[in-house]
């Protein structure tokens, strides 16, 4: 029986797993240099926090909502 090298297992994952890996990448690069200080003002609630906390909770919020949305759609099939 043949080893698989490294080049034909990194040929075995799927394009979406990459995309995923970019996007993580990205997002991660994006936050790490938007560090500064931000007010943040909903309705009536103001409060001053790093952007970078702001950032990592939207992209957390925005998973969860991707994560329950995919959960809907696949459950009504």
């Amino acid at each position: 029986m043949a080893e698989q090298g490294p080049a034909s297992r990194l040929g075995a994952v799927p394009p979406r797993v990459w995309l995923a890996i970019v996007l993580v990448v990205l997002t991660v690069v994006f936050i790490l240099q938007n560090r500064q200080d931000v007010v943040i003002q909903l309705f009536m609630i103001v409060v001053t926090a790093p952007l970078w906390i702001t950032l990592v909770v939207c992209t957390v919020i925005g998973i969860l909502i991707g994560a329950l949305a995919g959960h809907r759609s696949r459950k009504g099939r």
